[in-house]
């Protein structure tokens, strides 16, 4: 599928994924403890009752010695290739007064899940159990075996898949993925195409098809994704270190003038925020994304916080652009 809009300017890379949670205490250790991540940043908004934590799968082995919450840490955060889990805590969700944020996966929502893949699903989904995990599904469950979608604190559906064989990580876990549910392909693989995204594998199951995306910094450039066979192309997805997009399209939604999926954003449906970008220059990146036509939640001097823009994708998916080497938060607030 040709992309029919040309490159968004300032080399756009793909570098978060936004999830609210309701308390840091239970949902840090279950990413880092259990999921092996490591928090790479800090940012801190007493004065706005929010704080937001920014965790990675880093290569087995390698030593992070920065403090989350630094200036270096943040110089790190907003230059790394790869991609984080944002995670947005507003001060007192913890308390049983709050109902929880909504996890995605009913009726018309569009987000579906984070995923991490192992080499062993089975011993995987058997540690997470010893240590007091639930799932929505167990590997042997359903149509679909040796995959399981396991619960985080908040209810979001994490997915444990496997690895292929010839894969060269040795993390036990590895952050691999983001799913969205898209309406209509021909709009949306374009718009991510432009993102400097590519198409690295799509598969038709019948009634709806996956379409994965990596990321700029996450392709290999000697290789013609769009020439591979489907196992030829999940091989070498599988071979990847950063996550992937996984775009889900349930066929016959781009006939229906009146479907829309929820984005996360909307009053008691609140649970995913949004994807984020890294562009060299917010500004000349948005001029870019403008002529796309499907507007923004947020200008990039808009509102109070200037340089910082969210933009739409064709679901209406807010999709954050940020400047690549740092933000200038100042005293400001930031919309989450």
């Amino acid at each position: 599928m040709a992309s029919t809009f040309a490159k968004v300017v300032g080399r756009p890379t793909w570098q978060q994924t936004m999830l609210r949670i309701a308390d840091p205490k239970k949902s840090i250790p279950f990413y880092t403890d259990i999921m092996g991540m490591t928090v790479i940043d800090t940012l801190d908004f007493p004065q706005w009752n929010f704080k937001l934590f920014f965790l990675t799968t880093l290569p087995e082995g390698e030593t992070y010695d920065l403090t989350p919450g630094t200036q270096e840490a943040h110089d790190y955060m907003w230059s790394i290739e790869g991609t984080a889990l944002e995670l947005t805590y507003n001060y007192g969700t913890e308390e049983e007064a709050f109902k929880g944020y909504h996890p995605g996966n009913e009726d018309k929502d569009g987000f579906g899940h984070v995923a991490f893949n192992t080499d062993d699903v089975y011993e995987a989904c058997a540690k997470l159990e010893e240590k007091g995990v639930t799932f929505k599904k167990k590997p042997d469950e359903g149509r679909m075996k040796g995959l399981a979608f396991a619960y985080d604190p908040d209810g979001y559906w994490v997915e444990i898949v496997k690895r292929n064989e010839a894969k060269k990580i040795s993390n036990y876990f590895n952050f691999s993925q983001t799913m969205l549910r898209i309406k209509d392909p021909s709009k949306s693989i374009p718009f991510y195409e432009a993102m400097g995204m590519t198409v690295v594998r799509s598969k038709d199951y019948g009634d709806f098809s996956n379409y994965f995306l990596a990321s700029s910094s996450n392709v290999d450039k000697s290789v013609d994704y769009s020439s591979l066979s489907d196992e030829e192309a999940k091989a070498k997805l599988s071979m990847m270190f950063g996550p992937i997009l996984e775009l889900t399209h349930n066929h016959g939604t781009e006939k229906d003038d009146e479907f829309k999926h929820y984005n996360g954003n909307e009053e008691g449906r609140q649970g995913f925020g949004h994807i984020g970008f890294l562009v060299d220059d917010v500004y000349e990146a948005c001029d870019s994304i403008r002529e796309m036509g499907y507007g923004f939640k947020k200008e990039p001097d808009g509102g109070s916080m200037k340089g910082l823009a969210f933009a739409w994708d064709p679901d209406g998916y807010a999709i954050e652009i940020i400047k690549r080497g740092g933000i200038d938060f100042g005293d400001k607030k930031v919309e989450k």
